[in-house]
């Protein structure tokens, strides 16, 4: 089962509102394809928990994408709706990843959940997925030093953190 049919039940299965919310099942995407989910999952870090950071990073990400772009599991009737359940899912995925006791992750994504927001704001849809992207393999496989100051540079509103942005990919998914 992958990650988004995992979210999907669990959304299901909790019920109340967020079930309401859900798109027909024939609107979900089968894979998740470049979801940063995938990517988190299969790092080293997160081995031992794959399907639990697989789906909790995908509630997370579901979160992010009814903020700013186009859900693949809820689907909501007017905007305002949207930002609640999109916090909502934020929360959960949060609240799920606090419970695994990984700080690291959890400093990770509320930077990549910032960060994004900031290069949204900013009209840079392109580092706000390479942010996505950044942040899911240092979940994965751990930060580092480039990736960090890759934060630094987005933070900054600095015209190099794209570029630093994707580098710190290659760099975090190249550290033991």
């Amino acid at each position: 089962m992958s990650g988004l049919e995992r979210l999907r039940a669990l959304l299901r299965d909790g019920g109340g509102i967020m079930a309401t919310l859900l798109a027909p099942e024939s609107d979900t995407p089968a894979e998740a394809g470049h979801s940063p989910a995938a990517l988190a999952a299969d790092g080293p870090r997160t081995a031992p928990r794959r399907e639990e950071y697989e789906l909790l990073i995908e509630a997370i990400y579901e979160g992010y994408l009814l903020h700013y772009g186009s859900p693949r599991v809820v689907s909501v009737p007017e905007a305002d709706m949207g930002l609640l359940a999109g916090d909502r899912l934020y929360a959960m995925g949060l609240a799920r990843l606090v419970t695994l006791g990984d700080t690291e992750a959890v400093s990770e994504l509320a930077d990549t959940i910032t960060l994004s927001a900031l290069a949204q704001g900013a009209g840079e849809l392109e580092l706000a997925e390479a942010v996505w992207a950044a942040g899911a393999y240092a979940v994965g496989w751990g930060s580092s030093d480039v990736h960090r100051q890759a934060k630094n540079l987005v933070y900054a509103g600095d015209s190099r953190a794209l570029e630093a942005m994707r580098t710190s990919v290659a760099a975090v998914s190249a550290t033991p």
